[in-house]
């Protein structure tokens, strides 16, 4: 059977990513001077407007307007021509501390109810579906690219179709890219250069390969100036572009007491060394919390009829303390990393702990 199947990711100077990256990197400051600070935040970006607002609870002095405008202007916005002037922008801050009642819970075990998901597939050398994966790719590759063609701004987002006969991707058939740029540059260049540009992310293109750059026409107005960006909204381009089941809440700007965050990251690790030690070519894991339990309430693992789930649950649960502090520890997760994730996707790219390929032996056989 032969089917086709569509992922997006978006650029780092879309609005909805500029919230995220404003959340974590409040989150990394507040995780740099105290490990054990407990943060949730989130963020509103509008013309003119960055709204901070959630609950803080640390030992560290951090200015959280400066962390807001900073950011903003490191992803290359530097006034509303290009798409937002963090400089003369209002910043509304309405963080306060945590509340009582879930700090306790916090402490007993898990933070609040949830369940989250984890998805791994023997599509690449990351274990992802292919089409997030490519997608999430060209929109990294941005970054550097803008740096050698000043006149490409930093919003944006791409859309990869992969073709699949007998769930395996055998060829990639269109792939959408529409990039923010000044008004010097016309459309007939900018196929030019994403032309050959996109051709380099794509393993399995052939000659009917469709690139479609820029459909739209012009894309000059773009970032928070033309759109409203809000934390935690692409929680789809963040984990497996919908080919993979995710659960019910965002990344960005939470501490990892949070199970939504620090959960999901286990449920991939998990999921990656099954599929790694070859016992299947693809796997789901679905785990959920109660509030103030240590324990998760549930534990399945789903390797689509190839091997024997029972017996991978019973290894994990030999193995590994799905508690959130057991999950904290063992990933080492109360530290500064958050930042990077909040673009590009949370998973696929080695540098992050919950990618490592280390107990793969124990799923063998």
């Amino acid at each position: 059977m032969s089917y086709p199947f569509t992922s997006e990711s978006v650029a780092i100077g879309h609005p909805d990513k500029v919230a995220d990256q404003i959340s974590d990197r409040i989150l990394d400051a507040c995780l740099a001077q105290d490990k054990t600070a407990r943060v949730a935040v989130e963020t509103l970006i509008t013309t003119d407007l960055i709204v901070l607002a959630g609950e803080v609870t640390a030992k560290a002095n951090v200015d959280y307007a400066k962390i807001a405008r900073d950011t903003v202007k490191n992803i290359g916005y530097t006034s509303n021509e290009i798409g937002f002037d963090p400089d003369n922008a209002e910043v509304l801050v309405k963080i306060h501390q945590q509340s009582p009642d879930i700090a306790q819970a916090v402490d007993q075990g898990a933070g609040d109810q949830g369940i989250v998901f984890g998805f791994a597939i023997h599509e690449n050398e990351a274990y992802m579906p292919l089409p997030i994966y490519t997608a999430s790719n060209i929109v990294r590759g941005l970054i550097a690219f803008r740096k050698a063609h000043p006149a490409i701004r930093p919003d944006g987002k791409t859309q990869v179709t992969v073709d699949y006969f007998d769930g395996k991707p055998v060829r990639i058939d269109t792939v959408v890219l529409s990039v923010q740029h000044d008004d010097t540059i016309s459309n007939e260049e900018l196929q030019s250069l994403f032309t050959p540009y996109l051709s380099s992310f794509l393993p399995l293109k052939d000659e009917k390969t469709k690139f479609l750059i820029n459909p739209s026409g012009r894309f000059i107005i773009g970032g928070p100036q033309g759109d409203t960006g809000l934390t935690g909204r692409k929680i789809v381009v963040d984990t497996y572009g919908a080919y993979g089941r995710i659960g019910g809440g965002a990344f960005s700007g939470k501490d990892p007491t949070k199970i939504d965050r620090s959960a999901a990251y286990m449920a991939r690790y998990l999921a990656k060394q099954i599929v790694a030690s070859k016992q299947a070519y693809a796997c789901e894991i679905e785990i959920a919390y109660a509030i103030g339990l240590k324990e998760p309430v549930s534990l399945r693992v789903n390797t689509f009829g190839t091997a024997n789930d029972q017996k991978l649950i019973k290894t994990i649960r030999s193995n590994f303390d799905l508690s959130p502090r057991g999950i904290i520890n063992y990933l080492d997760l109360e530290r500064p990393i958050y930042s990077p994730t909040a673009f590009g996707g949370h998973f696929g790219h080695s540098e992050y702990p919950w990618e490592k390929l280390d107990k793969v032996s124990l799923f063998t056989g």
